[in-house]
Formats: structure tokens, sequence, C-alpha cells
């Protein structure tokens, strides 16, 4: 995990707006589920890929809230912790009892959140 937070942070730091980085990653995974989604098939295998690549996105925002010198209001970092929450419960539901509808709470909330990452850029 530290690894991808390292990365992540690399890359935020190389480009000229992070929260256009984090709102395109968001909607990369809201993609990639949409996609799932769509095209339901009972190989589970890219979903649990898909699955394991938004986990991997949302334990680093939640990472990056929790740092002591993160720059967010403590509201948005109890907000963005508590999203995080949310998410990793509802994907462990989602890999325990797969189901296309399940999908659609990922995908809304990531296009959401991208959104207001969008319009705070």
């Amino acid at each position: 995990m530290q690894n991808a937070l390292d990365v992540y942070k690399e890359t935020a730091t190389a480009t000229t707006d992070p929260r256009q980085l984090e709102a395109s990653l968001l909607l990369k995974a809201a993609s990639q589920l949409q996609e799932i989604h769509d095209n339901w098939a009972d190989d589970t295998s890219v979903l649990q890929a898909v699955l394991h690549y938004n986990r991997r996105l949302w334990t680093v925002f939640v990472g990056a809230v929790a740092e002591s010198d993160s720059p967010l209001p403590i509201e948005i970092r109890n907000n963005v912790a508590s999203l995080g929450v949310f998410i990793f419960k509802h994907t462990l539901e989602v890999q325990q009892n797969p189901s296309p509808e399940k999908l659609r709470t990922l995908i809304n909330i990531n296009k959401e959140v991208a959104a207001g990452l969008n319009a705070a850029a």
C-alpha cells in the first residue's frame, strides 16, 4: 500500500492539477465497473480485478486524508474516510455475492466524487 501511495503522490505532484488526476482515476474505475455491469458474465475474474483496482484507489484516498499534513479541512477528511469505509464494505459484499445491480453504487459514488473534484478544480 505504501508503494501505491508513493506513486500516487509522485504522479499528483507532477501534474498541474491533482484534483483532475483524482477525478480521472475515479472515472476510469467507474467506466470499468460500468463495462462489467453492462456486459455481465458469470466469469468474475475481471470483476475481481476491477474491484481490486477501485479498492486500491480508495485506499490511497483514505490514506492521503489520514495523513497529519493533509491540507484538507477536517470535515472533508472525515467525509472521505467515511465514504472509503463504505466503499470497502460494499466491495466485500459485491465480492461475496456478485451481481450487476450492486455495481451501480460503486459506479455512482465514483462519478459523483469525480464531478465534485472537477468542479473544485
